[in-house]
């Protein structure tokens, strides 16, 4: 089978295709190496040296408003940080100054804020952090102890560490570069605290001092992503004019009177930590990306080398026409092509829903929470595979894979630790989304859930008749079935929902959160269910863009595989819960070998398609298989005529 390999790369480039093609002709000319095998200094040096040459680009300014010079592309600006795999450190500082901290200022600020920093900051004549977490509360925002009180008679706030488990901690830029941070505190005016809020907190004078009342400390060296400066920063007392709250959502009159254009306090705080989601996607979205540089570092060094002769010959197998090797990286493939149009319809959401639609945004937040959390999940583990298939050669530092390893591992617990997540996710699966549930307490959530599920049960429909028909036939291509693959995950996603709210509803005041803290592992099921099924969807729809018969075909067989890959992985709770057979179970496991078969010879073009920006690609087990390759085939085509 042959395919069109534009038609592909015109597809996986999607709707930004125009982003990808200017980040990958910008970086042609510009030459960003990962300083890795500097000392932490250097290379914190070195990482801002590049990201003042990223400025220079112009390639930061596509997200932010054309008023001030950017492009208003909020997607693109998303994609932009996806083609930065070979350079993490690059990538995380680039998205601590314009993604999180320039991103705050555009989302919760208001035209004063705009005129005042957004220039400065997006040519990086302002570095700044963004101060949320704490050393005593990471993914509990809203429980945040760092104080802004408003004095009144000097119509200023006073930020202060009160203790130090309310430190800032791990904050991307502050050990070093951040001359000003996006600091979230809890708002208190009159005697009264309003919740969370954020304010820009000059940190450092024009020559890098630390500014009065401001204390620093480094964190140190890390596993991994050495060229970012992350610090920790405590404030004592520390005054700021009236006019350093980002008022979007909350203000504070000089007389100390605060105001907000959302009256109840739980929804404003949710209403501002939604406009935060463009780091979490970003992050999903560079996982992605570096999950795809190491399937290209991993398939062009099984496509190469060779290990042991076939019997009665003294030729040497290639690495990749063994079946387990092709189980190793295959259906990783397949995931990452499905988990590639999944992300980019979480970049269209982001990019394209409305202002102040409220059900739009939740459905974007969990959306982007659940594909942050499996993304960074699947690169922590396809990226390990790729290491162990490429044997020790994966385990020198020049071939790339073990420095992605050590920098991609903290993505599954920043921009929210993925367990938490998942619980976000399953969340608003079982409310449905109501806008008063935001306001409910463990008990609330349980009765809830009882409302929500008593008495529910799967009906016997069609799509279920199609389920039993396979599930008693024999042959092995029912299993391709697209209305099976499809209605198997919807199946099991209604399920696993349904015996979540037969647990909840045994919930009562006095033990709410005991059923709860017993049902999570439920809960994190559903929510891991619900991410593939949207996958899943959004996989087959882009099979049936491609416009090309051979290529839609070849890119139904990664779907396919995919699908059965996942179905294989589960297969427990599938023969428990007598969704398929254990005959049909072996079906499934032969559909899966077979399809690494009719993979395998188009594996490299396939992971190609991705089109990486070349000076990434620099481990010679990848570029020296591709140029072996290259070579073959001239070989081949002489012979040939």
């Amino acid at each position: 089978m042959g395919f069109d390999a534009d038609e592909l790369a015109t597809l996986v480039d999607g709707r930004w295709a125009h982003v990808r093609d200017r980040v990958r002709e910008e970086l042609a000319g510009i030459d960003l190496p990962p300083g890795d095998h500097l000392d932490t200094e250097d290379h914190r040096a070195l990482t801002l040296e590049q990201l003042h040459q990223l400025a220079k680009s112009g390639i930061p300014a596509l997200g932010f408003p054309p008023a001030y010079g950017g492009s208003g592309d909020t997607g693109g600006s998303v994609v932009s940080l996806e083609m930065l795999p070979g350079n993490l450190s690059l990538m995380v500082k680039a998205g601590v100054q314009w993604g999180l901290f320039g991103g705050a200022v555009v989302a919760l600020g208001t035209e004063r804020h705009h005129e005042r920093y957004l220039r400065d900051i997006m040519n990086l004549e302002l570095p700044g952090c963004f101060a949320m977490t704490e050393t005593g509360h990471g993914s509990d925002v809203q429980h945040l102890r760092t104080t802004a009180t408003y004095d009144p008679e000097s119509q200023e706030f006073v930020v202060h560490t009160p203790h130090e488990a309310a430190r800032k901690e791990y904050i991307g830029n502050a050990a070093r570069d951040g001359r000003m941070a996006v600091v979230f505190a809890q708002l208190i005016t009159r005697g009264e605290s309003h919740g969370v809020h954020a304010l820009v907190v000059p940190i450092r004078d024009e020559s890098g001092n630390t500014l009065p009342g401001v204390t620093i400390t480094d964190c140190g060296r890390k596993a991994g992503l050495n060229g970012v400066d992350n610090g920790r920063i405590t404030f004592d007392h520390v005054r700021v004019p009236r006019e350093a709250l980002l008022n979007r959502y909350g203000d504070v009159a000089p007389d100390g009177t605060y105001s907000s254009p959302i009256a109840s306090k739980g929804k404003r705080f949710f209403t501002m930590l939604g406009t935060l989601i463009r780091g979490r996607v970003s992050v999903a979205g560079t996982a992605g990306s570096a999950t795809k540089l190491a399937l290209e570092i991993a398939l062009r060094y099984g496509d190469a080398r060779r290990q042991f002769g076939r019997p009665g010959t003294d030729e040497e197998v290639v690495v990749l026409d063994y079946l387990v090797h092709q189980r190793k990286l295959l259906p990783a493939l397949a995931k990452t092509f499905a988990l590639h149009f999944a992300q980019e319809q979480l970049v269209s959401s982001l990019h394209d829903v409305p202002p102040g639609d409220e059900r739009a945004q939740r459905e974007l937040e969990s959306r982007a929470a659940g594909l942050k959390a499996v993304a960074t999940w699947h690169a922590t583990s396809t990226i390990q595979t790729c290491r162990e298939a490429c044997g020790g050669a994966g385990y020198l530092a020049e071939n790339q894979l073990a420095q992605l390893k050590a920098d991609t591992d903290v993505f599954t617990t920043f921009e929210g630790d993925n367990t938490v997540l998942l619980q976000l996710v399953a969340k608003g699966l079982l409310t449905g989304y109501k806008d008063q549930f935001d306001d409910l307490g463990t008990l609330g959530m349980a009765k809830f859930l009882a409302d929500q599920f008593v008495g529910s049960v799967i009906e016997k429909t069609a799509t279920r008749s199609l389920v039993q028909r396979i599930i008693d036939g024999s042959g092995k291509d029912d299993v391709l079935d697209r209305g099976w693959q499809l209605t198997m995950f919807d199946d099991r996603e209604r399920h696993v929902l349904d015996g979540l709210g037969r647990r909840l509803r045994k919930a009562n005041r006095d033990n709410a959160f005991e059923v709860f803290n017993q049902a999570q592992d439920h809960v994190l099921r559903a929510a891991r269910v619900h991410v593939d099924r949207q996958v899943l969807e959004a996989f087959v729809a882009a099979v049936e863009r491609c416009r090309d018969r051979e290529t839609a075909q070849l890119l139904g067989k990664l779907c396919d595989l995919y699908v059965l890959s996942t179905i294989e992985e589960d297969r427990g709770w599938f023969l428990e819960h007598e969704r398929i057979t254990p005959r049909r179970s072996k079906a499934i496991t032969e559909a899966v070998n077979e399809l690494c078969r009719q993979i395998r010879p188009h594996a490299v073009d396939l992971v190609a398609a991705f089109r990486m920006p070349r000076q990434w690609l620099t481990a010679p087990i990848a570029t020296g298989a591709e140029a072996a390759r290259q070579e073959a085939q001239r070989a081949h085509d002489r012979a040939h005529g």
